[in-house]
């Protein structure tokens, strides 16, 4: 009996096999690249539940004894999450991915369709996993981090990266010609989060509700869009689950526009080997299925 105690007092305290036990990112998108890259190794965690916004999240001691406890916590940068930015000052391993070298953002600045108001979003779109260069250099930056960290896996690291990589280049060209034939399309979005896919498949965004969703829109941006709706401009509405505005059901009403609803961050999609290409082809789907005849 006293030896059964012993052996169930030292299995308590056994540390981790690996630091990337304890992997933390911030929102599901880059949890779902990241958990291919870890393939073999570990399971990376999330922060954020995919129903819950990164723009108006608040932190909860849970989820700050949740950080303190992680080895290596990757998210975008106080763009996209600023509740993260004074904890994540005090913490030793993080991968800020907007610090990546020539990442490829876009500058909000020069866009003529984004208005800030005087509502402080920072000077770059933030939405990186849905452009697909994009993620390619966030994928190769997180495999160096890990490989940085656990030297031990670097085989491992780096066939994961190649096999990610040959699927985003697949992923790439079957979306490119699915959505070729809607391209022309014009349609409103709820908020402006799109744009790095839109310009990657040449898609024809007309107008936005709001530039994020934590502002609401305004009065008139609804009536110029509704007004757009009644002369038949556009062929599509898209909300988003995250997000279910009475505005848009309100807008629509007494239109002949199709309503189609917009997940950036993947609320449905379970999270497993090739999860992000399953978000890819869902976004795609959304925009085909409104968009076509």
């Amino acid at each position: 009996m006293f030896s059964r105690i012993i052996l169930l007092l030292s299995l308590t305290i056994i540390p981790f096999s690996s630091w990337a036990d304890t992997i933390l990112t911030s929102i599901k998108p880059i949890q779902m690249i990241t958990h291919d890259l870890t393939l073999g190794v570990t399971e990376p965690e999330v922060l954020l539940s995919a129903n819950a916004s990164p723009h108006d999240y608040a932190l909860r001691p849970s989820d700050v004894k949740t950080i303190r406890h992680s080895s290596l916590v990757i998210w975008f940068g106080k763009d996209l999450e600023p509740f993260l930015d004074k904890v994540l000052s005090q913490q030793e391993n993080v991968l800020t991915l907007s610090k990546i070298p020539d990442l490829k953002l876009r500058s909000y600045g020069e866009e003529q369709h984004h208005h800030n108001d005087g509502h402080d979003h920072g000077t770059h779109d933030p939405h990186f996993w849905l452009g697909v260069e994009q993620v390619g250099q966030v994928a190769n930056a997180i495999t160096q981090k890990l490989i940085e960290m656990d030297v031990e896996h670097k085989d491992i690291y780096a066939k994961n990266l190649k096999n990610f990589m040959n699927s985003l280049q697949s992923t790439d060209v079957q979306i490119a010609a699915k959505l070729a034939s809607v391209k022309q399309q014009p349609y409103y979005v709820f908020h402006d989060a799109y744009d790095y896919f839109e310009q990657h498949y040449g898609l024809n965004n007309i107008g936005h509700f709001t530039v994020s969703p934590d502002r609401k829109p305004g009065a008139k941006t609804l009536i110029s869009i509704r007004k757009a709706l009644a002369a038949n401009e556009a062929k599509c509405v898209f909300s988003e689950p995250q997000f279910q505005p009475a505005v848009i059901a309100s807008v629509v009403r007494g239109s002949d526009v199709k309503t189609g609803v917009l997940d950036p961050l993947g609320m449905d999609i379970p999270v497993t080997q090739g999860s992000y290409f399953a978000f890819l082809n869902s976004m795609s789907d959304s925009f085909y299925n409104c968009l076509s005849n």
